[in-house]
């Protein structure tokens, strides 16, 4: 068997459209939306809505400022137009209705934090496998699948946002985790917490990463853990007892798959 794995795509559907090339399945990992391209301000859907300099501030507030200052910033943008919600919706869709497509081998996929996945079932395609949160067999091996990122301990999600990324909370994520059993395989979103694969070098700050997927790990040791979420991790991988926890790459820079084979 020979399984492409991508995550963090980003929008960038032309690279998607290859990833299945020469693989009997695709494993997408989620992130399939572009909504604040951090590589190309002008891009995303943030990009298209308020240009690339109010995007340059918003990142520049992300590395350097407080929560606070950035919730500000974000109310003030969305407040500039006049129906954000169906801005957003309508930027959305488009980015959906020519990424899904795009995925064109037998694909197994589960939504990132930078997803919309209630949408998913409207765009969905033949071949198309929506497995979050289940197990599916894959050619002989078990693989359990877990999508989503942890909102913050003592985070409220606003009732009334413009854009919610897909966020779970830790009972939630961890409920899910735990349905997880008798697995060769754990795709997740999120990294299991390891210091070094949930570090980000150019943000400098850790990321999200689950401590039930790390005792998960331990107690299934699968023979291999594939996430992604991490854009530029301080290691791509790590071993945890048996497993080999890999982070599969920032999908839309270097648009090559992280391939499996068995």
């Amino acid at each position: 068997m020979r399984v492409h794995v991508v995550s963090d795509v980003h929008g960038n559907a032309e690279a998607l459209a290859r990833a299945g090339e020469g693989a009997d399945a695709l494993i997408v990992l989620g992130d399939l939306l572009d909504f604040i391209d951090y590589h190309d301000h002008g891009s995303g859907i943030f990009g298209r809505l308020f240009g690339a300099d109010n995007v340059s501030a918003f990142a520049r507030l992300r590395r350097e400022g407080t929560r606070s200052e950035i919730g500000a910033f974000v109310r003030s943008l969305w407040a500039s137009l006049d129906d954000p919600a169906a801005a957003v919706d309508e930027a959305v869709r488009e980015q959906y209705a020519e990424l899904f497509p795009a995925m064109t081998a037998p694909t197994y996929a589960i939504p990132g934090n930078v997803d919309a996945p209630a949408l998913w079932p409207e765009y969905a395609v033949e071949g198309l496998h929506l497995v979050d949160g289940l197990v599916t067999e894959i050619g002989g091996l078990r693989f359990g699948f877990v999508g989503g990122s942890l909102l913050p301990d003592g985070a409220v999600p606003t009732s009334n946002a413009v854009w919610r990324p897909h966020l779970l909370s830790r009972v939630e994520f961890d409920d899910r985790v735990a349905r997880l059993r008798d697995i060769d395989v754990l795709c997740s979103h999120i990294p299991p917490s390891v210091p070094e694969l949930i570090f980000d070098v150019v943000s400098r700050r850790l990321e999200a990463g689950s401590r039930s997927l790390l005792d998960l790990v331990r107690s299934e040791q699968p023979r291999w853990s594939l996430f992604g979420h991490v854009h530029q991790p301080l290691s791509k991988g790590a071993r945890v007892g048996r497993t080999e926890c890999r982070n599969v790459g920032h999908f839309q820079r270097t648009a090559t798959p992280y391939v499996l084979r068995w």
